[in-house]
């Protein structure tokens, strides 16, 4: 299997940014990390290893992201204006600089967006908000909503609310939704949607999927047996649905 290391500096982020690529054709999937992890994260807990028939046969070819949380949501430090002004700017980097790289690199004009846990938030605000730009979305064990208190689960923006936290929401922005052409671009997505019976934020999906339901927007939502939030449950996913 094709496996490519790169790193620049980022002018939107102002630092180094790390990226691993693995296969050399096929469907071009953007794979956001979860809270903590970093590039080398779908490698390390399987996922890769999960779908390597189908990456060595050119069906599909993975752009692992770094990670950003820390310095975006979970940056407690920093006031959370700031928080969601960074996730911007880290949305802006995938879309301004790893979106017209993969293009440089695989003419195959078909873009997933996916990701786990916080990895899903990512994936499903990005093509949910830009989705001309992608042609897929599978999101894994996701929150949607991270202003959202449940469990041990906190309001990761301390009350804070604006324009740009509404639009950063998919929980929030869809339900108002309401631009034909919006919403004639968003039915041309193929969304899958995962989560597990037991887990914390299984009504926020069903509530999504109730929203996209009512927008005329087809979708799939699988409901796993548990909580069914790890690595192993990915990698039991992760071939099914890519």
């Amino acid at each position: 299997m094709r496996r490519d290391y790169h790193r620049w500096y980022s002018p939107r982020l102002g630092r180094d940014m790390e990226l691993l690529i693995f296969g050399h054709a096929g469907q071009r999937v953007l794979v956001f990390p979860t809270r903590d992890g970093r590039f080398h994260e779908y490698e390390d807990i399987g996922l890769v290893g999960s779908l390597t028939e189908r990456i060595e046969a050119g069906d599909l070819q993975l752009y692992c992201l770094d990670g950003f949380a820390g310095e975006s949501f979970y940056c407690f430090w920093r006031d959370p204006p700031n928080r969601v002004r960074r996730h911007l700017a880290y949305e802006d980097y995938v879309l301004s600089e790893v979106l017209p790289f993969a293009d440089s690199l695989n003419a195959d004009p078909r873009t997933v967006a996916h990701g786990c846990s916080l990895g899903a938030f990512h994936a499903a605000s990005i093509a949910f908000r830009k989705p001309a730009r992608f042609s897929r979305l599978v999101a894994f064990s996701g929150r949607y909503d991270l202003t959202l208190k449940v469990e041990c689960f906190a309001d990761l923006l301390d009350g804070h609310y604006d324009e740009d936290v509404y639009f950063c929401m998919p929980s929030h922005f869809l339900p108002r939704l309401d631009c034909p052409e919006q919403l004639a671009v968003l039915r041309r997505l193929d969304i899958v949607l995962t989560i597990g019976a037991e887990d914390p934020f299984l009504d926020n999906n069903r509530a999504l999927s109730r929203v996209l339901g009512g927008k005329g927007v087809g979708h799939a939502l699988h409901v796993w047996d548990r909580r069914a939030h790890s690595a192993r449950s990915w990698r039991q996913m992760a071939p099914l649905y890519l």
